[in-house]
């Protein structure tokens, strides 16, 4: 095993103990790893994207490599200190939201935006993967990086008021989860408020925010169906633009590793797997709008005259995103993102 440091105190221990992925084989395990994330152990991102991968990583190892995935910040701190976490080495790996961190990523934002990202999970992932060593690579200068992703994108679900227009948006405040969220949020005449999402549901309840960016596969992680009454999209799943996530892990841990055993690290984070997790989120996502449409919220679908209309007011986040970032070439960004999500859609 690396005992590189004592992570954690006993008592913290003991909280996250009951969440541990735990193999037959972890007395045999030459490599344990302490992977940490945001969302609770019954969540979709945990079932079935981070616990499959430490599976499939753990029975390739031949038992080698044993990753335990604390859930939930159980093993301390809030959303926004994972990737520091990981940085310097207070855990092994992180899978988390790049926008808790503004200013990180300026990098990977792009295919956070309206128009660059649309609806094709596949396509987006691919497409980091193929940017990640070019020009998204100074984003992730200080760690390892085993895979980048998006979710299905964000939809706006409202607790009270129905949207089927810009004008519909006007003064009400929505929750965000990074700096690219602001920028949509603004143009679309509201009011962003940012916070992790395990905060949503009680911001709902209690009038904090009017609804938020985000999308249905979190329904019944935070039984939004229960503190909103209206998810809306654009035709053809379209979306205002998507979250990016990593999946990290320390550098000197990955550099401890052997050859053999970060190759499998490599094997598992791969095109074939991105193309699995592209579909394990779409799917999270239509089953989060099935649990509300069941539940009698209304699923507002915008026709495409309604959709263009959005797309109209957030055009000019794209070229506002572009005069922020002076200190890189902005719009070749715009234009690689949109380029490579093309190349690998269909």
């Amino acid at each position: 095993m690396i005992n590189r440091r004592q992570l954690l105190g006993a008592g913290s221990a003991a909280i996250a103990a009951p969440f541990v992925l735990r193999r037959a084989f972890a007395q045999d395990a030459e490599f344990t790893l302490k992977l940490h994330h945001l969302l609770g152990p019954n969540a979709p991102a945990h079932t079935r994207m981070l616990q499959p991968w430490a599976d499939r990583i753990a029975a390739d190892s031949g038992g080698r490599v044993l990753i335990e995935i604390y859930p939930a910040m159980s093993l301390g701190g809030a959303p926004p200190q994972l990737f520091r976490q990981v940085v310097d080495g207070v855990v092994d790996i992180v899978w988390t939201v790049n926008g808790y961190t503004p200013g990180l990523f300026p990098r990977s934002e792009v295919f956070e935006l309206p128009t660059v990202y649309t609806n094709d999970t596949i396509a987006t992932n691919l497409a980091m993967r193929d940017l990640q060593s070019g020009i998204l690579g100074e984003d992730f200068a200080d760690v390892h990086v085993c895979f980048l992703h998006v979710h299905a994108g964000q939809a706006i679900q409202m607790a009270t008021t129905p949207v089927h227009g810009v004008g519909d948006m006007a003064g009400k405040k929505i929750r965000v989860p990074g700096p690219t969220g602001n920028a949509i949020v603004e143009a679309m005449g509201a009011t962003p408020v940012t916070m992790p999402v395990p905060d949503l549901p009680q911001a709902l309840t209690t009038s904090a925010v009017d609804g938020a960016l985000i999308p249905f596969e979190i329904i019944p992680a935070l039984q939004l169906q229960d503190s909103t009454d209206f998810q809306i999209e654009g035709p053809d799943n379209n979306r205002f633009g998507t979250t990016t996530f990593q999946v990290s892990m320390n550098k000197d841990v990955w550099d401890s590793l052997p050859e053999d055993i970060q190759a499998v690290f490599d094997a598992h984070s791969g095109e074939d797997w991105l193309r699995e997790v592209g579909q394990i989120w779409r799917d999270s996502d239509d089953a989060g709008i099935k649990i509300a449409t069941d539940a009698g919220n209304e699923h507002i679908v915008l026709d495409e005259a309604e959709m263009a209309g959005f797309n109209e007011a957030l055009a000019p986040v794209v070229d506002r995103w572009i005069e922020e970032h002076p200190d890189f070439d902005a719009k070749a960004h715009v234009d690689a993102a949109r380029e490579a999500i093309a190349a690998r859609a269909g």
